[in-house]
């Protein structure tokens, strides 16, 4: 996974399965594709992007591929990653599972794997709110696309 994951909330009923109608999602100038679909919710995961998945890896059912994955619309010649696409009843399914997931157990299960690369233990309250920050966002997004039957839409970028 490369270091940001873009994800855009899209009226399930304006999603398209054109990877060039998906990249416009997110390439166009303001007030184009994002306009006509009628939504501008989005959000960003940093660089912590790849290993956002750790924190989600030990929750069943398949806690890293429910929340960062997706179904794969492979961009034509291109050798960037696929754009990624949840249907509105898979963000439905995300919503849940983020809502009734409980971060401190996540957290657990993962740290050990996470703290090394984040400073040690000494550096844990830091990485653990960051972390607990992208996992809110995640949740608050994702319910909020729910809440408007949207579909979602995935952008994996370099920075």
């Amino acid at each position: 996974m490369s270091a940001y994951l873009r994800l855009r909330a899209v009226p399930a009923p304006a999603l398209r399965n054109s990877p060039a109608w998906l990249e416009r999602l997110f390439t166009s100038a303001p007030g184009t594709v994002p306009h006509r679909a009628g939504r501008h919710r989005e959000e960003v995961l940093d660089t912590r992007c790849p290993d956002q998945e750790r924190i989600y890896a030990g929750a069943p059912p398949h806690g890293p591929d429910v929340v960062l994955g997706g179904r794969p619309v492979f961009r034509t010649g291109r050798h960037a990653p696929p754009l990624l696409v949840l249907t509105a009843a898979r963000t439905r399914g995300v919503a849940g599972f983020l809502t009734a997931a409980d971060f401190d157990a996540l957290w657990d299960t993962a740290r050990g794997t996470l703290l090394p690369r984040y400073g040690g233990e000494g550096a844990e309250p830091e990485a653990r709110r960051a972390f607990a920050e992208a996992h809110q966002e995640l949740r608050a997004f994702y319910v909020r696309t729910a809440e408007h039957g949207d579909a979602v839409v995935k952008w994996p970028s370099e920075p």
